[in-house]
C-alpha cells in the first residue's frame, strides 16, 4: 500500500525544479506510505513521477521504486498488491527473465516487457493503480484494478496533465492550484444527495476517478483520452448469465469455498505482520476463520465496540475470536474518543465524504496499526451474495408501490414533498399501516416524507437513488433544482429485482464509498487494508450462481452462510447485527452542538452563497428541537463545509 502521483508538462522542466516539486507532492501524501520515498524525472519531456512507500513485500532497497524494467524501457510507480506475482514471476523465468528482488513490482514491470501494458494488467490479480512511463513510444498508461480497491485521481490543469493517489499532492503542483480548484457543480450536488461522489467525477471541475477496471493512455500531455476497461462487470455479469453454474449446491458452496480459500491464502503473503478486522458478521468471520484454517498460529483479530448495545458488535466479534482461538484485541470506544477523529475527516478524506462510519473505520483501523501493517476485511459479500436488507425491503415496497400508475405516483409525491411533516402527521395519524414497511415506529408524517421518494422510482436500481434522497440534502442549495436523472447500470441482462440492485451497488457505491472509505482510514494510519472476497475470480464466479443461491427464504448471502457453518457454528448466524453505526443525531444535539453551530452559522453561510442559509437553519433547528431526525442530511452539508474550510479558504 503507497500512495502515487505525477505530471506530464508536455514542456519540458529543470530537474532540480522537477525534483523539488514532486518532494512536495510526495510530502503531502506521507501517511500512505511513511517507510520510502521516491522521485523520477525526465526533464526535457517534463515527465515525473512520485512516490511513498509502505514496505510490504521485499522490505529492501530493492523494492523502491519508482522502478525501472529490465530494459529501461518502462518506469513505475504502483500502488497496492499483485497477489498472484509468485505464479506470474515463476513463468516469466522459463521465458528468461531475471529479477533483483521479489517485489511485486519487479514482477509487474517484467510482465509488461513481455506481455505489453494491457495484456499485462488483465493478467493481474490484485488491488492496484499504477502509472507507466514507456519510454520508446513516449506514452503514460494509467491503470486501476478490476473492482475499484485503489484510488487514482488524474486530470488535465493548463498544459499539463496530473495524477494521484489522492488530491491532496495536486494542491502542490502550481497549475492545479491556479486552473484546476474550480469546484463541479453536479459533483457538489451528487455529494449532497449520496453522501459521496460517484465516479469518474471528483469535487473539482477538472479531475476526474479512474473507473476501476480501466487503462488511460497518453501519447502527449495535452491529449484528450478517455479510459478504456481491460475488464468489465457488465460484461461478467452477462457472460455469467448465459454461462450459469450448473453443480449441485453442495458443489457451489464447495467451489465458493476454495475461491474464498485461495484468495485468502494469497492475500495472507507479506513480509511484516498481518492480522484481520472481525465484526463477527458473516463476512468477515469467513475471512477469519479461512485465515485461521490456513496459518500455523493464532491470527491477529481487531474490533472496537461502543457502550450503547445499539450500536456495538465487540460481544459478537469475540465470541467468533474465542471460537477459532484467534488473538484477539478489543477496544470500547467512549463517544470522546470518536468525536476527536471528526476533526481529523477533512484532510484525511480530502473530497468531501459523508458515511458516518468512516469514524469507526478509522478507529478501528488505528487499532489494528498498534499491532500489524496489513489487516484483511470481508468487505463485498453484501453486493456479491445479496446481503443488505435494503434489498429485501425494496422489493417488498415495490410489490405494494409498482402496482399504481407512474403518473398517480408522481402526483402522490409532488403532493407529500410540499407538506410539511406536522401537517402529514394531522391527516394521517388514523393510518398506520404504512409502518408494517419499515418495521420501526414513528410519526406517519416522517416515514410519508421518507415513502416519497420511493414513489416515482421506475426501475429497481433506482432504489439506490431513491434511498439516498430520503436524507437528502441537496435541496438545501441556492438555485436548487431537481437532478432528472436516475441510476443507470448499462445494457445488463438481469431481470431480477435485488441482482439488478446488486448490479448497481457494486458499480458505485462499493468502490465511491464503501472502498473509499476503508482506504482513507486505514491509510490515515498507515495501514495497509486487503479484501479478499472482491478477488475478480469471486466476483465473476457469483455472477454465474442462480439467484436461489444467494437470497432464501427472506436472507441474503445464503451460499456465503453455508461456508460460515463449516467454520463455526450455525447459531452465531442468527445474531442480529447492528452494523458500523455512530449516534451521529444524538451527538449533534449534545457535545457536537457548538462544532456544527460554527460550521452553519448563517451569515457565514450566506455569504459563501452556496447554501440557501435559511433553509439550513430551519433544519438545524428542526433536528435540535426533535420536530425531524435530519441527522444524515445535516452531516452531509456538515462534512462539505468542514471541507471547504479546509481545502478552499
Amino acid at each position: 500500500m503507497c500512495g502515487i502521483t505525477g505530471f506530464w508538462n508536455g514542456k519540458g522542466i529543470a530537474l532540480g525544479e522537477a525534483h523539488e516539486l514532486l518532494g512536495d507532492m510526495c510530502h503531502r501524501m506521507e501517511l500512505r506510505g511513511p517507510d520510502d520515498e521516491g522521485i523520477w524525472a525526465e526533464p526535457t519531456l517534463g515527465v515525473g513521477m512520485g512516490f511513498r512507500r509502505l514496505a510490504i513485500v521485499d522490505l529492501t532497497p530493492l523494492g523502491h521504486q519508482p522502478m525501472r524494467s529490465e530494459s529501461e524501457r518502462f518506469t513505475i510507480t504502483f500502488n497496492g498488491e499483485i497477489y498472484n506475482a509468485p505464479e506470474i514471476r515463476e513463468e516469466l523465468l522459463k521465458t528468461g527473465h531475471t529479477f533483483r528482488g521479489h517485489s511485486d513490482t519487479e514482477v509487474m514491470l517484467a510482465a509488461m516487457e513481455e506481455w505489453g501494458v494491457r495484456r499485462a494488467t488483465e493478467r493481474f490479480n490484485g488491488m492496484f493503480a499504477y502509472a507507466v512511463w514507456d519510454a520508446k513510444e513516449r506514452r503514460l498508461t494509467l491503470g486501476r484494478d478490476h473492482v475499484g480497491i485503489k484510488p487514482l485521481y488524474y486530470g488535465w490543469v493548463g498544459s499539463s496533465f496530473v495524477y494521484s493517489s489522492e488530491i491532496k499532492p495536486l494542491h502542490a503542483y502550481p497549475e492545479f492550484r491556479k486552473y484546476g480548484t474550480e469546484l463541479d457543480a453536479e459533483s457538489v450536488q451528487d455529494f449532497l444527495i449520496y453522501g459521496y461522489i460517484p465516479a469518474p467525477n471528483a469535487i473539482f471541475k477538472a479531475l476526474h476517478k479512474l473507473p476501476p477496471g480501466h487503462i488511460l493512455e497518453l501519447n502527449a500531455a495535452t491529449e484528450r483520452a478517455n479510459p478504456v476497461p481491460f475488464w468489465s462487470l457488465r460484461d461478467v455479469v452477462n457472460t455469467g448469465r448465459r454461462s450459469m453454474f450448473r453443480g449441485s449446491e453442495r458443489e457451489a458452496v464447495s467451489a465458493l469455498e476454495s475461491l474464498l480459500s485461495s484468495s485468502v491464502k494469497m492475500q495472507m503473503l507479506s513480509d511484516v505482520p498481518l492480522g484481520a478486522f472481525l465484526s463477527g458478521g458473516i463476512d468477515s468471520s469467513t475471512v477469519v476463520a479461512l485465515m485461521q484454517a490456513q496459518s500455523s498460529k493464532p491470527v491477529k483479530t481487531f474490533t472496537i465496540g461502543f457502550k450503547e448495545a445499539k450500536y456495538n458488535e465487540a460481544d459478537a466479534a469475540a465470541i467468533v475470536a474465542k471460537h477459532l482461538g484467534t488473538d484477539h484485541t478489543e477496544l470500547i470506544v467512549t463517544p470522546q474518543e470518536s468525536q476527536s477523529v471528526i476533526k481529523l475527516l477533512p484532510d484525511m478524506y480530502d473530497e468531501p465524504f459523508a458515511d458516518a462510519s468512516q469514524i469507526p473505520t478509522f478507529l478501528v483501523s488505528r487499532l489494528a496499526r498498534q499491532s500489524v501493517t496489513v489487516s484483511l476485511s470481508g468487505d463485498g459479500g453484501d453486493e456479491l451474495f445479496g446481503g443488505y436488507q435494503r434489498y429485501l425491503f425494496s422489493q417488498k415496497l415495490w410489490g405494494y408501490i409498482g402496482k399504481l400508475p407512474f403518473g398517480v405516483r408522481r402526483s402522490i409525491h409532488n403532493w407529500i414533498v410540499k407538506q410539511d411533516v406536522a401537517t402529514l402527521d394531522r391527516r394521517f395519524k388514523p393510518f398506520s399501516s404504512l409502518g408494517k414497511l419499515s418495521g420501526k415506529e414513528g410519526p406517519i408524517g416522517h416515514k410519508l416524507k421518507k415513502l416519497a421518494p420511493f414513489l416515482i422510482v421506475k426501475a429497481p436500481e433506482d432504489f439506490a437513488y431513491a434511498t439516498a434522497k430520503v436524507q437528502r440534502a441537496d435541496d438545501l442549495l441556492r438555485g436548487f433544482h431537481e437532478p432528472a436523472r436516475g441510476t443507470e447500470i448499462g445494457d445488463v441482462d438481469v431481470a431480477n429485482f435485488i441482482e439488478r440492485m446488486m448490479v448497481y451497488d457494486t458499480l458505485s457505491y462499493l468502490h465511491d464509498d464503501i472502498l473509499t472509505k476503508v482506504d482513507r482510514a486505514s491509510m490515515g494510519v498507515s495501514l495497509e487494508s486487503r479484501v479478499p472476497i472482491l478477488d475478480h475470480r469471486i466476483v465473476e464466479f457469483a455472477w454465474t450462481l442462480p439467484f436461489h443461491l444467494k437470497v432464501r427464504d427472506g436472507r441474503g448471502k445464503w451460499i456465503l452462510r453455508q461456508v460460515f457453518q463449516k467454520h463455526l457454528p450455525a447459531e452465531l448466524l442468527e445474531r442480529p447485527k447492528s452494523g458500523f453505526a455512530i449516534p451521529v443525531g444524538a451527538w449533534l444535539r449534545t457535545d457536537l452542538r457548538d462544532w456544527a453551530e460554527d460550521l452553519l452559522d448563517s451569515d457565514h453561510l450566506a455569504s459563501e452563497g452556496l447554501f440557501d442559509a435559511a433553509l439550513v437553519r430551519r433544519r438545524w433547528d428542526e433536528h435540535l428541537t426533535g420536530t425531524y431526525n435530519w441527522d444524515s442530511a445535516l452531516w452531509k452539508v456538515l462534512m462539505l463545509q468542514a471541507w471547504r474550510a479546509r481545502w478552499c479558504s
